[in-house]
């Protein structure tokens, strides 16, 4: 019996490995023979970096970098799909065998590096994201994957680009400052200083959200607020990006035959769903079929006989191209059966079942205080796990 175990983390409890560890040790305690293949699972959000480095036996680098607020900070990018390569003198890796970073733009300009009443976004900075890029790039890196979401940035992608040796200057020749502020400050912008391996880097960005550039569902009205902004800053965020789209078309080399601005995503972590396409000529996708192509899940589940997904919580939005969903897809085209164990449902998760998932199992057992349920949550897993297994054990008896 091949059993495939395909999760996302529970998020503030465990990770997407932690949950399959879990799973498999119940299952094991039923079927002690079958052979388990874990596959951990993201969306592109939080956890992508730790669940494709997990899944494919990858490395992480730790390093400084420039925080939202301009103070440093630590944050970590992954490697994976590494090969034997060439070392250069430096210990990097060059050569197409150097493989792909995976990078989260919350692991160096997250919201959660500056305490709330601190939060401004006039002010924040994305250049730290552009520092983990540029260490990934002279490295040899020719793939980057870049996970958007949980910034306290709303600067388009500005500081990014700035730390990737673009110059974004002001109408006297000088450096723009950070944050949307400097933004307004923006005269030209100068691509001669950027680095060279940006065009030889094909960037996948995981973007699960559509929201354009600027207007009322834009960057600065969707997700300001949440990022400090009252009602007068929303519409200085929102003139600052509007103004970056204006230089960006009148610089020659940025110029493309699409109004990226208008494009779906264009707006999400605060513009740099913009920006990643205007400077980086990066691609926009769903991050869970991005992380399912990487670690080749259809070739992980091509033969099993069920296959295990999950996440924290399962309602209506996980149908909006969250992992469980994105699995489901994978074990329907290989005709292999899908179920799901959740730390809980919401309103809609019935709705899941109407997609193909064959069930759905949450695994609290009984009312407890949330500190207790995330403490418990590998136990609890476990045994949920363990159940599961029997009745499964029960319907291959008949």
């Amino acid at each position: 019996m091949k059993i495939v175990i395909a999760p996302d983390s529970f998020k503030e409890s465990l990770s997407a490995l932690g949950v399959a560890n879990a799973i498999e040790e119940g299952f094991k305690r039923v079927f002690p023979d079958a052979k388990y293949l874990k596959a951990p699972m993201a969306d592109g959000g939080e956890g992508t970096v730790q669940a494709m480095v997990d899944a494919t036996n990858g490395e992480m680098v730790t390093m400084q970098v420039t925080g939202p607020d301009g103070t440093p900070v630590t944050a970590h990018y992954g490697i994976i799909n590494q090969h034997s390569s060439t070392a250069a003198t430096n210990g990097s890796r060059i050569g197409s065998s150097a493989g792909t970073a995976v990078i989260e733009m919350a692991a160096a300009s997250g919201l959660h590096f500056i305490e709330r009443d601190r939060r401004n976004p006039m002010l924040s900075t994305s250049y730290g994201t552009g520092e983990l890029i540029r260490d990934a790039l002279e490295r040899g890196i020719k793939h980057i994957i870049l996970g958007l979401g949980g910034s306290a940035t709303n600067d388009g992608g500005a500081g990014m680009a700035q730390a990737l040796g673009f110059q974004l200057l002001t109408a006297q020749a000088t450096s723009i400052s950070h944050g949307a502020l400097g933004l307004t400050q923006l005269a030209a912008i100068d691509c001669t200083a950027a680095h060279p391996s940006i065009s030889e880097c094909k960037i996948d960005v995981a973007c699960d959200v559509d929201n354009p550039l600027c207007g009322d569902n834009g960057a600065s009205a969707i997700f300001g607020p949440q990022k400090g902004a009252d009602k007068n800053m929303v519409h200085e965020l929102d003139s600052a990006l509007s103004h970056f789209a204006q230089i960006v078309n009148q610089t020659p080399t940025l110029i493309t035959s699409l109004d990226i601005a208008h494009h779906p995503g264009a707006g999400a972590a605060g513009g740099m769903g913009f920006g990643v396409m205007a400077l980086l000529n990066a691609q926009l996708q769903p991050g869970v079929d991005i992380v399912i192509n990487t670690v080749k899940l259809g070739d992980i589940i091509s033969g099993a006989d069920l296959l295990i997904t999950g996440e924290g919580r399962m309602d209506s939005q996980t149908l909006s191209g969250k992992t469980p969903m994105g699995v489901l897809q994978q074990g329907l085209l290989h005709n292999v059966p899908v179920i799901a164990i959740a730390g809980c449902l919401g309103d809609g998760a019935e709705l899941i079942l109407e997609k193909g998932m064959k069930a759905i199992f949450p695994i609290i057992p009984s009312l407890a205080p949330l500190e207790n349920i995330l403490e418990d949550a590998h136990v609890n897993l476990a045994n949920t796990a363990q159940n599961i297994a029997a009745i499964y054990k029960l319907s291959l008896s008949k």
